[in-house]
């Protein structure tokens, strides 16, 4: 009992300490003891910040990176906090810390970076379906049930829905879900079909080719499609390669004109 009756006023007056700090920062002008006086406070209060940040250690974040956030709440609450008005520094540093941390799981810790409104709505559908999972019959509840929980639209609920997955990214070397041969998500992704870059090329050729004379036609398909030379090919047909290369040169010309006006609707 006597220990108790010595450690209350002990607090009293470390709280009525800390109180006086406060007024003091306000009253001094800029300068190296107010800078030191805004340490000091800072120091006197940095437990009560670890200890808000020591709530958000099973979400993924290191507990050191976490107390550094909560300190930068710190420090702006002792910066704005203003002791004339009458409230305790505790009742406006602790939702200013706490505001500090969510902010920072907003903004820095998502894997896949999505807007702040998809976000709300991730947590509202997240909170929703953990709820009525939770009721009897143990099963997933549906997007109109969540919406009816939530009081949100189906294209939002389907939004927050898409989120879940936006928080934390899968390694492109991860094993496939089941997979018994031990394969990756990498093995499963298809490769690039680089063909589909002159696709639109080939389609658009195709009417001028069509126009052009049998000999010609038969000039490019040689050099195109069997890719045979210019000797092979007039040797072929009984010309000189000269003769070959020049209609090559005036085919394609004439082509790729006619592929020219067609994308610009202009008449051949």
């Amino acid at each position: 009992m006597a220990g108790a009756r010595q450690t209350a006023p002990a607090r009293h007056e470390d709280a009525a300490a800390k109180t006086s700090a406060f007024h003091r920062l306000r009253a001094l002008p800029d300068g190296p003891e107010k800078d030191e006086l805004r340490r000091e406070t800072v120091c006197a209060w940095l437990p009560m910040a670890h200890r808000l940040a020591s709530r958000f250690r099973d979400r993924g974040e290191p507990l050191d990176d976490l107390r550094q956030v909560a300190a930068i709440g710190l420090v702006k609450a002792v910066d704005r906090y203003d002791p004339e008005r009458g409230k305790a520094f505790e009742t406006y540093a602790i939702p200013t810390v706490v505001g500090e941390l969510k902010r920072h799981f907003r903004d820095h810790t998502w894997d896949v970076h999505v807007p702040r409104r998809v976000q709300d709505l991730r947590n509202q559908v997240r909170i929703a379906r953990r709820d009525l999972a939770q009721a009897p019959g143990g099963r997933l509840p549906t997007e109109a049930e969540i919406g009816a929980a939530t009081g949100l639209c189906a294209e939002d609920v389907r939004a927050g829905l898409e989120a879940l997955d936006s928080y934390r990214t899968l390694s492109l070397d991860a094993e496939v879900p089941r997979a018994e041969d031990g394969s990756c998500l990498a093995d499963t992704l298809g490769l690039c079909d680089h063909a589909l870059d002159v696709a639109v090329d080939r389609e658009a050729v195709k009417p001028g080719l069509r126009g052009l004379p049998e000999r010609e036609r038969t000039i490019l398909y040689l050099r195109f499609f069997r890719d045979m030379t210019q000797d092979r090919i007039a040797e072929k047909l009984g010309i000189s390669q000269m003769h070959v290369s020049r209609l090559i040169a005036q085919c394609c010309e004439e082509v790729r004109r006619q592929a020219l006006q067609e994308a610009a609707g202009q008449p051949t």
